[in-house]
C-alpha cells in the first residue's frame, strides 16, 4: 500500500455544500443567506460571543484569581542540570539556551540547589539560592550574580 493509494472510508467524507451555484441547485441566488440585512452582506455577521445585546456569557461569569501585572517570568534550573557542562565551563544565559535548559522569553534565570555537582563551573545567573551557591563554591567553582 502506498500513500497515493489511501482514501477515506466509504461514507466518512461528505462533500461541502456548494452555495450560489444557480437556482436549480436549491442554494443559488442568495446562497441561503436570505434577502437583505447585516448577515446577508459580504463581511457581515456578528463577532464570536455576541448575544444580540444580552450580556455575553464571558462577562456574566465571575472572574477568579489574580493576574500580577508586575510579575516576573523567571526561568528556574537546578544544580543537577549543570552536570552536562564540562569542568571549568562558563555557564551563562547563552550557554543555558544552547543546552536547551532555558527556553522562551524570560526576565531572568534562577539557579536552585537541588541535586549535586562534582566539578567546578563558572556560573553567571540573575538569581541564585544560598544552597546552590554553597554547592558550587564547595567544589571550587565561581558564582557571579549579574
Amino acid at each position: 500500500m502506498k500513500l497515493n493509494e489511501l482514501s477515506p472510508a466509504r461514507g466518512s467524507h461528505k462533500a461541502p455544500r456548494r452555495l450560489g451555484r444557480g437556482v436549480g441547485s436549491g442554494r443559488g441566488k442568495t446562497a441561503g443567506r436570505g434577502t437583505k440585512g447585516y448577515n446577508s452582506r459580504s463581511g457581515g455577521g456578528v463577532r464570536p460571543g455576541y448575544e444580540g445585546g444580552q450580556m455575553p456569557l464571558h462577562r456574566r461569569l465571575p472572574k477568579r484569581g489574580f493576574a500580577n501585572i508586575f510579575g516576573k517570568n523567571i526561568a528556574v534550573i537546578n544544580i543537577r542540570d549543570l552536570a552536562r557542562f564540562d569542568k571549568g565551563t562558563v555557564v551563562d544565559e547563552v550557554a543555558l539556551v544552547e543546552a536547551g535548559l532555558v527556553k522562551g522569553k524570560r526576565d531572568g534565570i534562577k539557579l536552585l540547589g537541588q541535586g549535586e555537582i562534582k566539578h567546578s563551573l563558572d556560573v553567571k545567573v540573575d538569581l541564585i539560592s544560598k544552597s546552590a551557591r554553597e554547592k558550587i563554591e564547595a567544589v571550587g567553582g565561581k558564582v557571579e550574580v549579574i
